[in-house]
């Protein structure tokens, strides 16, 4: 397989990458084939699944737009992946001057295009990181030259944590994370679930497989089981619901199906 001139060498590109796959279901061209051929596999059993990633970006930009809207202006945003039209940034900068966000991803691909897409930018930046690393993150040089931590931050933590598995601990990453901040702060997740999928189970454990097989694991957890990362954190109306009910700009009823899987949550610090 011939290296693109965009890949960052030292990465295998005989291996799928979880943020090169969701850059191939929104359409993106920074992908492998390799990754487009693991995407069309777990498309087989839940053929929406563009359909979720869209609703799961749609829901973030209204996350980020309510977060402004509360006065909350600084952005830490983990698992931030490849950078598409509405990033958060951009998005955070169109409603206000006074923005400030750092994205944080362990993907080498993802890093180095979002460093492109910045380069110039002194409201924002990027982290090689990884959550499950939570010091890494904060400690980092460029959390401490853009984000106060002693002001309300938002964290996004957007299709990330059904990546980590029960082994590494999220919620105590989460938490350590959450600990970590301002009160005021927010926290944003979305999360992947059996609940809401309009397929029944055993054929969704199709996809799951499909990420089993890259060695990057899709954990499905329960609405309860999402619930704990919000700990600490006051829930922000309408709760933790399917993606399209949260604070939608259109109606949900002419929402495909397909959108309503797993959940999505704004939290607030007491």
């Amino acid at each position: 397989m011939e290296r693109p001139a965009w890949a960052p060498l030292g990465i295998d590109i005989s291996m799928p990458s979880v943020s090169r796959i969701y850059d191939y279901y929104l359409g993106g061209s920074h992908n492998f084939e390799v990754d487009r051929e693991a995407g069309r596999k777990a498309m087989e059993f839940m053929p929406g699944l563009p359909k979720i990633m869209q609703a799961n970006r749609a829901f973030m930009r209204r996350a980020v737009r309510y977060a402004v809207g509360e006065g909350v202006t600084q952005f830490l945003d983990i698992g931030s992946g490849i950078p598409t039209f509405g990033n958060v940034h951009e998005v955070a900068q169109q409603a206000s001057d006074e923005t400030r966000v750092v994205y944080v991803d362990h993907d080498p691909v993802a890093v180095a295009h979002s460093e492109a897409v910045l380069d110039g930018d002194e409201r924002a930046a990027v982290v090689a990181a990884d959550l499950r690393k939570p010091q890494d993150i904060l400690g980092s040089s460029e959390v401490d030259a853009l984000l106060d931590l002693d002001r309300p931050v938002a964290l996004l933590l957007v299709a990330v944590l059904h990546f980590v598995e029960d082994a590494y601990d999220p919620y105590a990453a989460v938490a350590e994370l959450r600990d970590a901040l301002a009160p005021g702060s927010l926290i944003v997740v979305t999360h992947a679930s059996y609940e809401g999928i309009p397929v029944p189970p055993e054929q969704a454990d199709g996809t799951v497989g499909v990420y089993k097989d890259i060695r990057n694991p899709l954990i499905m957890r329960s609405r309860d089981e999402i619930a704990r990362f919000f700990e600490g954190y006051d829930m922000v109306e309408p709760g933790l619901v399917p993606m399209p009910h949260w604070r939608p700009d259109t109606a949900p009823d002419e929402e495909d199906p397909y959108s309503f899987s797993g959940f999505a949550g704004v939290g607030q610090k007491r």
